[in-house]
């Protein structure tokens, strides 16, 4: 095995870190930077004053790169090095080289904030730029200054901006480590394909048939691309001449397969056999699969962004960034000179291409990470003023000030309260963390972990109904005899289909069976387990959390789970408003959203929605959607709305009061979840026909 790069760099690593508290280590691919770095640090003793922590953006590289460095260590995996992921801990006593996301490491600072079990804290891939990572810069600085004696923390990029960081943490030294790289020659296309994966696989297709021997890394921009790749490549690798090229092996690799899957990457190709990798951009930088000879980029990247201004997340296809690009190409040679196919033209990746990635803390909502940060109860954090490497839009702190505020984990003078703490504890997102604080009170725990677990292992569940549906996929589902919600919404078939499953002593043939994953369904009852644990431990768990779990719901059991969610969901509510266009609409921030289709729940026999719901998520696809919807009763829906009458933003924030240029909700409230709608047509007509749909319903609710 070839020396890495950043092993003849260890004397001049090690007196860097010596001389001083914070270094940057700019390691190009290749280096050996997440897999050495904590080694080199072992050895120099850091680890006889406390463990080192390197944290990573992505579990899957969190996994893999600790399972690498116990092997070179030639320890079991779990002892003297170990990885901790949320829902899964590897570590033990022994541990001193602990592997772990960024949010693992958040975490672990609410019941330790000087993180004292730590000599060393190494922020791996911070150029991904990930909202945790992000917060934990911040954090870094700050702890810097009361631990700087006895803490030294690395940030380490591949391409992140070594100046910039430098001079955020007052003029650290940065050491760039080269890494190993062969020349790579770049192909462009001289247009953009009109149909990026027909263009992949043909660029694969000609690749194998006419190229020498070499592996073959292919980028796309999710799992759905991915399996038809996948499909279609095997396809067409199947039919091809007997012997006229040599054999091949095709892999998926992204974040949701299961680790079993994901190390096969890993095993070098059979004699006379190529290896197509299919992946996300987990490959550029998080994991480095040797033999790659050839890279085929589409050019895209699939982005998650949230909009403040509307509380909706669109999951976007969107170009790649120049410094994506070239880590792509990087990634061809590794081991000998490569070729990077580029299906896209010499200009797009010139004038179209931004510099590098927008960060996400710039494109996602910050409600967890300013509960995070209320949570340390430091005095002087003014969350508008918080110290960033690259700040967030002002709009995004407020959308979280107001979440926060409008679920009772902050008070109106912007201090944590007691419900925030725990919520906090959970590793949830804010909205159900919440709800399982509420449910506690309404005596529906068991049902509200449930729920939580399934939303969490993102349970994907068929439509059971066919309303709306191609006569296709109609028959296809006629089989399934999965629960309908009982009319109240997709929340109350998730706990009703995981009730189902136990009544089926969790026979993975019934998922099978109803179209459900098996591997997802595993995942909810471990993420359950895990849950019910925590808030065992938290003393939430006054209920057996077991409690009722066979026992045949009425609708009473059902409103205390709903009024539950109401509480959880409070930034997340949503008018009925009229039927719109033969969709069931609802009015929320000045727009109109539609149920998702594949919703369970029921209009009533006129097609009029309820009066009010719950959502999981706000999504723009085709249309802007509600995605988990849940009936809730007015009643529940007051206190929330009162709130927002006496909330200021700079009280949220932390800062002293409302200053001259910031107006209380009172005078501007178009972030309200409670807004009506402002629709095209003449002044007053949505008004009208609002007021004229709420009279017939409930003229017919007094007939009834």
């Amino acid at each position: 095995m070839a020396v890495l790069p950043i092993l003849q760099f260890e004397d001049k690593i090690a007196e860097t870190v010596a001389e001083n508290p914070v270094v940057v280590i700019i390691g190009e691919t290749g280096s050996g930077k997440s897999t050495q770095l904590s080694q080199i640090l072992h050895r120099r003793g850091y680890t006889r004053s406390g463990a080192i922590a390197v944290t990573q953006p992505r579990r899957v590289a969190a996994v893999t790169v600790a399972r690498r460095v116990a092997f070179e260590l030639g320890s079991r995996l779990g002892e003297e090095v170990g990885y901790a992921i949320r829902f899964e801990d590897r570590t033990s006593d022994k541990t001193c080289i602990k592997y772990l996301t960024d949010g693992c490491l958040l975490r672990e600072s609410l019941s330790n904030p000087e993180l004292n079990q730590y000599s060393v804290i190494i922020l791996d891939e911070a150029h991904e730029r990930s909202l945790n990572t992000d917060i934990l810069l911040g954090l870094m600085k700050r702890l810097i200054n009361r631990r700087s004696s006895n803490l030294k923390v690395l940030i380490t990029s591949a391409t992140l901006d070594g100046v910039k960081v430098s001079r955020f943490f007052s003029g650290c030294p940065v050491l760039n480590v080269p890494g190993i790289l062969f020349p790579v020659e770049k192909l462009y296309s001289t247009e953009r394909p009109t149909n990026y994966v027909e263009c992949c696989l043909k660029t694969a297709l000609d690749v194998h048939v006419r190229e020498p021997p070499g592996d073959v890394l292919i980028f796309m921009t999710g799992q759905d691309d991915i399996d038809k790749m996948v499909f279609k490549l095997e396809e067409k690798i199947q039919n091809l001449e007997e012997g006229s090229c040599m054999d091949a092996i095709v892999f998926p690799l992204h974040g949701s397969l299961p680790p079993e899957l994901q190390i096969r990457v890993f095993s070098p190709a059979p004699p006379n056999c190529r290896r197509f990798i299919v992946a996300t951009n987990i490959a550029e930088t998080s994991l480095t699969v040797d033999g790659i000879v050839y890279v085929i980029d589409s050019g895209f990247v699939k982005q998650r962004q949230y909009n403040p201004s509307t509380g909706m997340y669109s999951l976007d296809i969107v170009q790649i960034s120049r410094v994506q690009a070239d880590q792509r190409a990087g990634r061809a040679g590794r081991t000998r000179p490569g070729k990077c196919y580029r299906l896209y033209p010499r200009t797009v990746y010139d004038e179209e291409f931004l510099d590098a990635t927008i960060p996400e803390i710039q494109r996602s909502s910050l409600a967890g990470s300013v509960l995070y940060l209320k949570s340390l109860s430091l005095s002087d954090i003014d969350i508008l003023k918080f110290d960033f490497l690259d700040p967030p839009s002002r709009e995004s702190l407020e959308d979280a000030l107001r979440q926060l505020y409008l679920i009772d984990a902050i008070d109106e003078n912007g201090q944590i309260t007691e419900i925030g703490k725990a919520m906090a504890e959970l590793p949830l997102e804010p909205s159900l963390a919440r709800t399982l604080i509420e449910a506690n009170e309404l005596g529906c725990l068991s049902q509200a972990l449930t729920v939580t677990s399934m939303l969490s292992a993102e349970v994907a569940i068929r439509p059971a109904h066919s309303k709306n549906k191609e006569k296709k996929r109609k028959q296809s589902f006629s089989k399934s005899k999965l629960p309908d919600g009982s009319g109240w919404g997709d929340h109350i078939q998730l706990l009703q289909v995981y009730e189902s499953w136990d009544r089926a002593d969790y026979d993975p043939n019934w998922c099978t069976d109803n179209d459900l994953q098996v591997r997802s369904m595993m995942f909810s009852k471990d993420v359950r387990k895990q849950l019910s644990q925590i808030v065992q431990k938290m003393g939430k768990g006054s209920l057996d959390v077991e409690s009722g779990m066979r026992q045949k719901k009425s609708d009473k059991d059902y409103k205390k789970l709903r009024r539950a969610l109401c509480r959880g969901y409070g930034n997340q509510l949503a008018e009925r408003m009229l039927l719109h266009n033969g969709y069931h609409t609802l009015g929320y921030r000045s727009q109109l959203v539609q149920v998702h289709p594949s919703s369970v729940l029921e209009a009533d026999e006129d097609g009029q929605l309820p009066d009010y719901v719950v959502y999981h998520e706000l999504i723009n696809t085709s249309r802007p959607f509600m995605r988990n919807v849940c009936a809730v009763e007015i009643s529940w829906v007051q206190p929330i709305s009162k709130k927002l009458e006496k909330m200021n933003i700079d009280k949220l924030s932390g800062g002293s009061g409302a200053s001259e240029n910031n107006e209380t909700i009172e005078n501007k409230t178009i972030n309200s979840p409670l807004q009506a709608v402002d629709a095209s047509g003449p002044p007053g007509s949505m008004d009208s026909k609002i007021q004229a749909a709420r009279e017939r319903y409930l003229a017919r609710k007094a007939n009834r």
